[in-house]
């Protein structure tokens, strides 16, 4: 086993307490999981118009953020809308196929038209 006083002297100083707790076996052990995700960035450049931008440095400097971690979360939040109005779209026209009373059908029938052009 190696001794602290051993260790000590091979390190630097600035290693000395490291050394020490080293060697009592009272550090922190890093495990790394192979099934860990692992997220990659990609770095993309971005042209906001102004208004836009002035909101995202309000919004970062009043929740404490980088602007960047605003913009991650702003799309986040758009993708996620995105899934839910998609999956709304194809639930009301599943339910469009297949109603049988007339009247139920022409309501259903605007409702997607609706949601497909807006009011």
């Amino acid at each position: 086993m190696v001794s602290a006083n051993n260790l000590q002297s091979r390190v630097p100083h600035s290693f000395a307490f490291f050394a020490n707790e080293w060697a009592r076996g009272q550090c922190t052990k890093l495990v790394y999981n192979d099934a860990m995700p692992v997220s990659k960035h990609v770095r993309r450049s971005v042209s906001l118009p102004a208004p836009i931008a002035k909101q995202v440095d309000r919004m970062a400097k009043s929740q404490r953020l980088s602007d960047n971690r605003v913009l991650v979360e702003l799309i986040e939040l758009g993708i996620e809308a995105r899934k839910q109005k998609e999956k709304a779209f194809f639930e009301l026209a599943q339910r469009f196929r297949s109603a049988r009373d007339p009247e139920e059908a022409k309501q259903l029938g605007d409702q997607l038209g609706r949601l497909v052009f807006g009011e």
